[in-house]
C-alpha cells in the first residue's frame, strides 16, 4: 500500500490494489449556525447510533454501493498547491487544477489564498465559454459564497419562497426538452404506472413533486392515444407545501388547471386534488393507489441532518397506505453525505457531463442555455458547495442507497419491463448517440457516455 500527501487536509491518500482511496479523519462538517446552535450530545449520539444500524442493516460491499466508493477514490489527488505557494506557482496551474486547489485552501480555512485563487479563476473562466469554463465558473461562484458564508442567502434569491418568476418556468421546460434524461425518466415511471392501470376502474396517484405538471401532461396524452381501451377513472392528488422553495410556479391550483384543461379536451375522466397537509390525503374504497416519487425525496433531510429522519419517515407513511405502486426518479451522485471535498468532487464530475449534454444540444451564445445553467443547474451548485446543516436541501444519493431505503421501508422492486425499456431505447436514437440506458438491479439507468446521470424504478 502506497501512501502519498493528500489535498484533502485530514484526510490520507493510498493506493490499493491500483486505486485511490481515501481514509479520512473529517466525516462530519458543522457550519457556525449548527455550532451556535449548540447540537446537543444526546442529539449527536442518536444520529451516530441510526447511521451504525443502517450500516449494520445494509451490506455495504453490495455492487451498486460500488460505484460511490469509486467516484470518491477517483477525488483528485495529484495536487502539489501549498498555501504557502507563490503566486507564480498559482499561476501556473491548469484552471481545473486551480479549482480544485482552492477548494482544498476553502476547506482549511485559508481565506487569503481562496480569495487569490478565485480572483484569479474568475478572470480564466467564463458562463459564456466552453463547458468546462462554464462548471467552474458556477463552482468557483459556489466556493465564493462558502468562503463568505453566503450560500443560503444566494441560493435563496436563485430560488426563493415567492413563487418563480416566468424566466424560472421556461428555463425548467427547456431543462426537460433538450436533456431528455429527465425526460426519460419521467417516461419510465409513466410506462411502469400505465402497467399498473391495468384492470382498474379507477386509479389514485399520490405526486409529491408535481413541479410543472410536464410528467402528467405525457401520462394524460398516452392514456387518450390507448385506441379500445378503457382508461379508468384517474385522480391525482399533488402535495403542496406553501413553505418550500420548491414550489411550482403559480402554486398547484394553476398547474390543476392546466391539467384539467388538458383532460378535458382529450375526453379523460379526470380529477386533480392539490392538498397542503400529508393529514387531508383522501384516499376512496375502489381505487388503485399509486405514489410518484420523481426528483423529491432528496429535498427531503435524512438520518443526516436530523434524527426526524423525514425523508424515511415520508417513505413508513407510504408504505403504510399499501399503495399498489411507488414510483422513483432520482439523479444519481452523492451530495448528501459525502466529506466537502468528496462532495465537491462529485458536483463537478455529476455536472460536467450535465453541461456537455446541453453544449451538445444548444448552441454556446443561446440565452435559453445561459437560462438553464443559471436557473436551475448553477443553483444547485451553490447549495451542494456552499451550504451545509439544514441550509443544505439538494441532498441526492446514489442508487444503492435509494435501493436500501425502500427495502428498510418495506417495499419490494418491482422490475421495469422490457416494453418499457424497449420504448425509451427507440426514442434514445433520436438524441445524441453519447446517451446512455441500461437495466440495472431491476432498475432503468439513464447516462450520458459513461456517466449515469439519473435512475428510475418501481416498487410495490
Amino acid at each position: 500500500m502506497i501512501r502519498s500527501v493528500s489535498p484533502y487536509g485530514n484526510e490520507k491518500l493510498f493506493l490499493l490494489n491500483g486505486s485511490y482511496c481515501v481514509e479520512s479523519e473529517e466525516y462530519l462538517l458543522l457550519s457556525e449556525e449548527d455550532v451556535e446552535g449548540g447540537l446537543s450530545y444526546d442529539e449527536d449520539k442518536m444520529r451516530l447510533k441510526l447511521q451504525e444500524l443502517e450500516r449494520a442493516l445494509v451490506d455495504d460491499d453490495d455492487d451498486d454501493e460500488d460505484s460511490e466508493s469509486a467516484a470518491e477514490a477517483e477525488a483528485p489527488a495529484a495536487y502539489s498547491y501549498e498555501c504557502s505557494s507563490s503566486q507564480q506557482q498559482v499561476t501556473l496551474l491548469t484552471p481545473k487544477d486551480l479549482l480544485f486547489a482552492c477548494a482544498v485552501a476553502v476547506s482549511q480555512g485559508q481565506t487569503e489564498d481562496a480569495s487569490n485563487m478565485i480572483s484569479q479563476l474568475r478572470r480564466r473562466v467564463s458562463i459564456d465559454g466552453e463547458p468546462w469554463q462554464r462548471i467552474s465558473a458556477y463552482m468557483v461562484e459556489a466556493l465564493a459564497a462558502r468562503l463568505a458564508v453566503s450560500g443560503k442567502g444566494l441560493y435563496r434569491a436563485l430560488k426563493c419562497k415567492e413563487p418563480p418568476s416566468k424566466d424560472r418556468l421556461s428555463a425548467m421546460q427547456v431543462l426537460f426538452e433538450v436533456f431528455p434524461c429527465f425526460r426519460f425518466g419521467f417516461m419510465a415511471a409513466n410506462g411502469a404506472i400505465l402497467e399498473a392501470f391495468a384492470g382498474e376502474k379507477a386509479v389514485h396517484i399520490i405526486d409529491f413533486e408535481v413541479s410543472q405538471g410536464s410528467q402528467y401532461i405525457t401520462l394524460l396524452q398516452t392514456l387518450a392515444a390507448e385506441k379500445n381501451k378503457t382508461c379508468p377513472r384517474f385522480r391525482l392528488t399533488g402535495v403542496d407545501d406553501p413553505d418550500s422553495i420548491q414550489r411550482p410556479v403559480g402554486g398547484l391550483n394553476h398547474i390543476g388547471l392546466r391539467l384539467k384543461e388538458l383532460a378535458k379536451s382529450l375526453n379523460l375522466d379526470f380529477e386533480f386534488n392539490p392538498v397542503g397537509d400529508l393529514d387531508t390525503l383522501e384516499c376512496r374504497p375502489g381505487e388503485a393507489l399509486i405514489v410518484n416519487f420523481a426528483f423529491h425525496l432528496h429535498h427531503m433531510p435524512d438520518e443526516s441532518v436530523s434524527t426526524l429522519n423525514q425523508r424515511d419517515r415520508l417513505l413508513r407513511m407510504v408504505r403504510s397506505l399499501n399503495p399498489k405502486l411507488v414510483t422513483l426518479v432520482e439523479q444519481d451522485v452523492n451530495t448528501n453525505t459525502a466529506p466537502f471535498l468528496h462532495r465537491f468532487h462529485e458536483a463537478y464530475t455529476y455536472y460536467s457531463a450535465m453541461f456537455d449534454c446541453l453544449d451538445a444540444t444548444l448552441p454556446r451564445e443561446s440565452q435559453e442555455r445561459v437560462n438553464v445553467e443559471k436557473q436551475c443547474l448553477a443553483r444547485e451548485i451553490v447549495n451542494i458547495i456552499a451550504c451545509e446543516g439544514e441550509e443544505r436541501v439538494e441532498r441526492y444519493e446514489v442508487w444503492g442507497k435509494w435501493k436500501a431505503r425502500m427495502t428498510m421501508a418495506g417495499f419490494q422492486a418491482s422490475p421495469i419491463t422490457e416494453n418499457v425499456n424497449h420504448m425509451i431505447r427507440k426514442l434514445i436514437k433520436q438524441y445524441s448517440h453519447r446517451y446512455t440506458t441500461n437495466i440495472h438491479s431491476n432498475a432503468l439507468h439513464f447516462g450520458w457516455e459513461d456517466k449515469v446521470l439519473i435512475v428510475a424504478s418501481a416498487w410495490r
